[in-house]
């Protein structure tokens, strides 16, 4: 680990959340994307219901221990009531949790008084009323914090699969600052910035210019 984040592990093999983890940081770094932007603790613990000091320590290998069901439930139940907001920005109330989950609203409140231990149906019902994958509230916490990191990890691949679909249809310019302005931002970040401009004059150069390349490529090709 270095500074708290994930490095290569020749053992990670072994730990599934190590070596998600493992991949992650390797897409992260074939993409130049900054690791403390995708393995933040704070991001990552509201995408797994992990408190923040727990993903932290997770990630660099430090056991943090487990806590009971009770206590992993009330956690993470109060991190969706924080995290998963309506609309407006407010927090959603016990009587609209309790219409949406099909409870009463008393039941509602005792679960998050703790006052009562909830059920499997009650934790179900709670995982779709905020549109949560199952185990949010019951997996522990390596498993809920690898099952994030996979999450990440497939938008990431993801984000691969469209930069090199984007970089077929770029022509090899030589060293062209058209070239360059295609390596940064690719076609879609082109055309939708040549969107943004002020003048129909400007937006039209814009369409004409990859309509050149456009053409170009499938000369090539052809």
């Amino acid at each position: 680990m270095t500074a708290g984040f994930p490095m290569s592990d020749p053992a990670a093999e072994d730990r599934p959340l190590a070596a998600t983890a493992a991949r992650v940081a390797e897409l992260a770094d074939r993409l130049g994307l900054s690791r403390g932007e995708v393995f933040g603790p704070e991001r990552l613990s509201a995408a797994s219901g992990v408190p923040v000091d727990v993903v932290t320590a997770l990630l660099e290998g430090r056991p943090a221990g487990e806590p009971d069901l009770q206590a992993r439930f009330l956690q993470r139940f109060g991190l969706l009531r924080r995290t998963r907001l309506k609309p407006n920005g407010r927090r959603h109330t016990q009587q609209e949790i309790a219409d949406g989950t099909g409870m009463s609203r008393q039941q509602v409140g005792a679960l998050i008084n703790g006052d009562r231990r909830p059920t499997m149906e009650h934790c179900d019902a709670i995982q779709r009323f905020f549109k949560v994958h199952a185990g949010f509230l019951t997996a522990d916490d390596a498993d809920a914090l690898a099952g994030a990191l996979q999450h990440a990890e497939q938008e990431l691949l993801q984000t691969l699969a469209d930069r090199e679909r984007e970089a077929v249809l770029v022509p090899d310019l030589g060293d062209d600052p058209l070239q360059r302005l295609l390596e940064d931002h690719g076609v879609r970040g082109i055309a939708w910035r040549a969107a943004q401009l002020p003048t129909d004059k400007h937006r039209d150069k814009v369409t004409e210019w990859l309509d050149m390349l456009l053409e170009n490529v499938r000369r090539s090709e052809s």
